[in-house]
């Protein structure tokens, strides 16, 4: 698989028995780690790791499952369920030599860090999460005809076998169609870096698929068990995501704020891929938060 992320170190390090991270680092300074979503790779973050590592360390990992980072088999639920995934961007840091973090992800990476964020707040520092809600609120928030849009969530959660084998039949078409409908910026995705998604996740629907099927489980289990004892983020975070409670009839501000009290959130005129299609709203926005 191809990568482009210029003047970036490319390495494998080993998070947990059996499963190497395959990430990218670069720059210098206060290290902030970048966590991709889907269908995407760590390369959605080519243009905001650029910008930081003129001052931080920039780690962006492909997460478990994905891209050119080990893809267990999903043996239980806990394979890929956000708290092993979020335990494994900090061991990563730790084998990096980073004790503590900046912890930024966007999609499914969102998902990760707002695990981590929860289940390590004496570890990162400061938290971003792009264009999510937290995954209990979110099927909360999916209803009606509206949820329509979240037909993927729906796919993937039914039990292994059917979404796998529906996806691989078709993955090109599936994937793709997540790239161009989530985009309102065509050129942001050019043709090179679409193939390498494209190309990644077809190589990767077993471990795709068991991600989402967790966020359908074992995720909304944790998140549940930390809403009822009052758990919540204790660093400054940030919350950026297009005005999806507009059209799904919530208000995203309201949810994330029973979870953060230093919040800031704001919505973006970006389409879903905003750090391809506003790298420069998202670097500065980062840098913000870093600031807090």
């Amino acid at each position: 698989m191809a990568h482009t992320m210029t003047g970036f170190d490319h390495q494998r390090v080993r998070v947990d028995d059996g499963v190497e991270l395959h990430v990218a680092v670069g720059g210098s300074g206060p290290p902030v780690v970048l966590l991709h979503g889907f269908p995407q790779t760590h390369l959605m973050w080519r243009h905001v790791a650029a910008d930081l590592a003129a001052d931080h360390t920039v780690i962006c990992p492909d997460l478990r499952g994905y891209g050119d980072s080990d893809k267990p088999r999903e043996e239980n639920p806990d394979t890929y369920a956000k708290r092993t995934m979020a335990n494994d961007v900090v061991a990563l840091a730790r084998a990096l030599g980073h004790e503590r973090f900046a912890l930024a992800g966007h999609d499914r990476g969102a998902l990760v860090a707002f695990r981590a964020g929860l289940d390590h707040p004496d570890v990162v520092t400061h938290l971003a999460c792009l264009d999510v809600l937290p995954t209990l609120d979110m099927w909360e928030a999916l209803h009606g005809t509206s949820a329509a849009v979240g037909f993927h969530l729906y796919l993937m959660a039914q039990p292994a076998g059917l979404p796998e084998r529906m996806i691989e039949a078709s993955a090109d078409a599936f994937f793709g169609h997540f790239l161009d409908a989530w985009t309102k910026a065509p050129d942001a995705l050019p043709a090179g870096v679409r193939d390498v998604y494209l190309e990644a996740c077809r190589g990767a629907v077993p471990s795709i698929v068991a991600d989402y099927r967790a966020s359908a489980g074992i995720d909304v289990d944790h998140d549940r068990a930390d809403r009822a004892s009052g758990k919540q983020l204790t660093m400054p975070v940030s919350v950026l995501q297009q005005d999806w409670g507009a059209a799904l009839g919530y208000e995203a501000a309201a949810l994330w704020g029973a979870w953060a009290a230093d919040l800031r959130h704001s919505t973006v005129s970006c389409g879903h891929f905003m750090a391809e299609e506003a790298p420069g709203d998202i670097a500065k926005a980062l840098r913000d938060l870093m600031g807090r």
